[in-house]
């Protein structure tokens, strides 16, 4: 073979292995399908499902112990939430909760479970494995979205109904501030430095970022897409990059997600995926962004690096919450 033809091929082969060593490390995304009382088991490699489960009655939030052994679901229609092993998908135990639980978050600790119950206006706290009941905190009307802080020391629940932001302490287990945001708050979610939290608002169409030093408003995000009306943008899902740069927004019935530079809070770009897109988790490297689409059921990947999406993935009906192993 000529010299020429011999580097050429070095080179492509390079370039192959080049490839191969970058691609995204296999994880695991569990998808909980309301309407199915099914989890979807994905691979995030091969970008398909690889499992389906019964769970219990309208799984919806979801997340994952700290040594990624469970996952942890809000079975709102048994006024429970239910333990899985993460590997069989078999039952494990059910944690008590209030009625109708939405969206829970698991404190640092790897203990402490904090659980919104909706019906109750109650943030109720579970010790996941002695099964116990902490405590309950009373918050608004209609307690949705679960935010901790990176430190732990601090739970932000959202209250869709009262429309405010409530800073609870996770020592005393007490409410010490609450911040007015816009109508229908849903996701509250702080960035890996602490010095922002996000809190998206379906009704009112925005995003409200609040300094959590001092629970003052720095920034208020609006969007606006050609041809999709106000209303039909609906801000729900909230995930920002470990590097803090770029924040990712589910905007519900605009399906669409928009990606949003931390620093200005501009938008930078809207990205098609599926139906009613609602709930989203980034795999540990970052590299895929996963989003749960509930009217076309289905689960979008994206490409974190280049902001856009490269496949969508058939689970079950209306795809609800999105978790993704830590390992």
């Amino acid at each position: 073979m000529p010299r020429l033809s011999l580097f050429r091929s070095a080179l492509i082969s390079a370039a192959a292995i080049s490839l191969t060593a970058s691609s995204a490390d296999a994880f695991t995304a569990y998808v909980t399908n309301e309407k199915d009382n099914t989890v979807s088991v994905i691979d995030t490699e091969k970008l398909e499902v690889i499992k389906t489960a019964k769970v219990g009655q309208r799984p919806r939030g979801i997340v994952m112990s700290n040594d990624g052994k469970w996952i942890i679901i809000c079975t709102s229609d048994d006024n429970d939430v239910k333990v899985y092993d993460a590997k069989t998908l078999e039952y494990v135990k059910t944690l008590p909760s209030g009625p109708d639980p939405e969206l829970l978050v698991l404190h640092p600790d790897g203990n402490r479970l904090y659980i919104a119950n909706e019906d109750d206006n109650l943030v109720t706290v579970v010790d996941i494995h002695t099964g116990q009941v902490i405590t309950e905190i009373p918050v608004g009307v209609e307690p949705e979205g679960m935010g901790m802080s990176p430190d732990g020391k601090v739970i932000v629940n959202t209250s869709e109904t009262t429309n405010m932001a409530h800073f609870i302490d996770t020592t005393e287990h007490k409410t010490f501030d609450n911040v007015l945001v816009d109508s229908r708050p849903r996701v509250a979610i702080f960035n890996a430095a602490q010095t922002q939290l996000w809190v998206s608002s379906e009704v009112g169409g925005t995003v409200t970022v609040i300094n959590p030093a001092d629970r003052k408003i720095i920034g208020k995000i609006h969007f606006e897409i050609p041809g999709i009306t106000r209303e039909a943008i609906q801000p729900v899902g909230i995930r920002i990059t470990k590097d803090d740069k770029i924040a990712f927004v589910a905007l519900g019935p605009a399906n669409r997600v928009a990606v949003i530079d931390t620093t200005t809070f501009k938008v930078l770009k809207y990205i098609l995926v599926g139906q009613r897109v609602w709930q989203m988790y980034f795999t540990p490297d970052n590299k895929l962004l996963f989003t749960t689409n509930g009217a076309s059921n289905d689960v979008t990947a994206i490409d974190v690096a280049n902001q856009k999406a490269i496949k969508s993935i058939k689970v079950g009906r209306y795809p609800w919450g999105v978790v993704v192993s830590p390992n």
